[in-house]
């Protein structure tokens, strides 16, 4: 598949024509080795496991934009496989999950320069009553995203508010990952067989 892609490009270029079939086999060759020793240089660099730190932030960044979708089964899934990178996780996970909170943020923010009009509505006036500190709740489920994005719409200042998403989401990470750490093995080894 990859030989297929590779001579593809190089038929759009017009290389593969005035090279030699040997030498295509030999450059072939050559740039898989770089594209693959670059690629785990690059795994290397970043101290990330080859799927479970990055599918971790994916996940969570993902399930923080107004997606319905959970990413603690998989902050849970690596720290159980993997507890020496209890805090890596959680830390990687408030990460990505900060950083979709402050893309519904921006949503919100480009949602209300977009609309005319703005909705005086009992949500807007709790925004302007507490404040960034209200996103201490953007971790809850069903209102958590939609404070992110009224926030934005609500013109709070950007930098307290991202705080704010942060301190709240950490604190459930942790909170999550503790609690389901206490359930013993057995009962897990036991759900998995149930499925």
């Amino acid at each position: 598949m990859q030989v297929h892609i590779i001579r593809d490009a190089l038929c759009c270029t017009g290389l593969y024509s005035v090279m030699s079939n040997t030498a295509w086999r030999v450059s072939l060759v050559l740039v898989t080795r770089v594209v693959e020793s670059l690629l785990a240089w690059l795994l290397a660099a970043l101290a990330l496991p080859a799927v479970g730190l990055s599918s971790v932030f994916l996940v969570s960044f993902v399930s923080a934009t107004l997606l319905p979708l959970g990413s603690e089964p998989a902050v849970f899934a690596v720290i159980k496989a993997n507890p020496a990178l209890y805090w890596t996780v959680i830390i990687i996970a408030t990460a990505g999950n900060t950083l979709g909170g402050a893309v519904d943020y921006w949503m919100g923010w480009k949602a209300r320069d977009v609309m005319a009009q703005q909705n005086d509505s009992r949500w807007t006036r709790a925004m302007a009553r507490f404040g960034p500190k209200i996103l201490l709740l953007g971790w809850l489920p069903v209102v958590g995203d939609p404070l992110c994005t009224l926030a934005g719409w609500s013109r709070l200042p950007l930098w307290p508010s991202v705080m704010y998403m942060a301190i709240g989401k950490a604190a459930r990470y942790i909170a999550i990952t503790a609690t389901l750490q206490l359930v013993p093995n057995v009962w897990w080894q036991q759900l998995v067989r149930w499925f």
